[in-house]
């Protein structure tokens, strides 16, 4: 591995993480059972964690809840990061306004 890499893997291993306490209470008690289930949140903020590799997490975008599967390349990350807010939509082109 590049030097690079091995600098961000140790600062997100050292710094402390912020993970939803409702979050962490329904991803242990999902764990516990065998069937798996959507969990929903509201919680943009929390920061994912191994604890939540494999389980499905629905995220809230302002609108509706997004439904994204946690895999190992997603820790360290937000999980606001993976449900976008904003959906931008192109300037038409027969659309005058836009080209003045």
């Amino acid at each position: 591995m590049p030097p690079s890499r091995k600098k961000k893997k140790r600062f997100v291993a050292k710094k402390k993480s912020f993970v939803a306490n409702k979050l962490l209470e329904k991803i242990n008690k999902i764990n516990t059972k065998t069937e798996k289930e959507i969990i929903k949140t509201w919680s943009r903020a929390s920061t994912i964690v191994p604890t939540m590799i494999g389980h499905t997490i629905a995220v809230h975008n302002g609108k509706e809840h997004l439904p994204i599967y946690i895999n190992n390349d997603m820790i360290g990350h937000k999980l606001g990061e993976f449900a976008p807010t904003l959906n931008f939509r192109e300037h038409t082109k027969n659309d005058n306004k836009s080209s003045r």
